[in-house]
């Protein structure tokens, strides 16, 4: 295995070693130690496969994978959550600065001109990883309901297995960093416990609304493509048998 196929392991064993720091503040219980240690593995057997062939690992990837150690560790609160009260501030904390550095990874990426295609889906599914452990954590407080913003990026995946022309590549769009990180910001509002029920409820009917927003502007923009790739093969088939009578 080569020097940049190991480095997302380096990260998993710093995000093992915050899961071992947090036990001294919070007993994680066997339901934690599972989910975290789950969440670092697979997360980072994934990355070392997307890994294969790059010729760097690059400083924007270092930060997501910080990210990444971070939502491992959240995981972890978020599943001990269940069994035993933890300490909220310090699942606040944790989630907070793996939504903040979400603004610096994609900044470092272009400043150093390392932005790559793996980067930006390495990073996409941190982002979507978290709004699921925000929302397992927040179930809570405003009820099963709020799952639906941690559950849509993957619906949408299962749904683009089961309809290919789903799956295409999409264009670049800024507003999907914006709907993730205001998601996110309502979602650690809610954990923090800060704001009256109805406020709570609020801000999280406001932040599916936006997610729902903008995975359909992105399904409309697939299905519109598709209907233009069909047209088009037709046009050429019509006119390749206009050809050849």
């Amino acid at each position: 295995m080569s020097k940049v196929q190991r480095m997302p392991w380096w990260w998993a064993a710093g995000g093992c070693a915050g899961l071992v720091a947090v036990t001294l503040v919070v007993p994680l219980g066997t339901a934690g130690w599972v989910a975290g240690l789950a969440y670092l593995v697979v997360s980072s057997a994934l990355l070392t496969r997307g890994l294969v062939g790059a010729p760097r690992f690059g400083p924007a990837n270092g930060i997501t994978a910080t990210r990444s150690a971070l939502v491992g560790i959240a995981t972890a609160l978020a599943a001990a959550s269940f069994a035993h009260a933890i300490s909220t501030p310090l699942f606040v904390a944790i989630a907070s600065v793996a939504l903040a550095l979400d603004a610096v990874d994609g900044y470092v990426a272009r400043r150093t001109g390392t932005a790559t295609e793996l980067g930006a889906r390495f990073d996409m599914e941190v982002d979507a990883f978290l709004l699921l452990v925000l929302s397992v954590y927040d179930v809570r407080y405003v009820g099963a309901w709020v799952l639906a913003i941690g559950l849509m990026r993957y619906a949408f995946v299962v749904v683009g297995w089961m309809l290919p022309w789903m799956g295409a590549l999409l264009p670049a769009r800024y507003w999907r960093k914006v709907v993730t990180a205001v998601c996110g910001i309502a979602l650690i509002v809610v954990a923090a416990g800060i704001l009256p029920p109805v406020l709570d409820l609020a801000a999280v009917a406001i932040a599916l609304a936006l997610l729902v927003e903008s995975f359909g502007r992105d399904v409309i923009w697939l299905a519109r493509s598709e209907l233009t790739r069909r047209r088009t093969r037709v046009l050429s088939k019509a006119s390749t048998d206009g050809k050849a009578a």
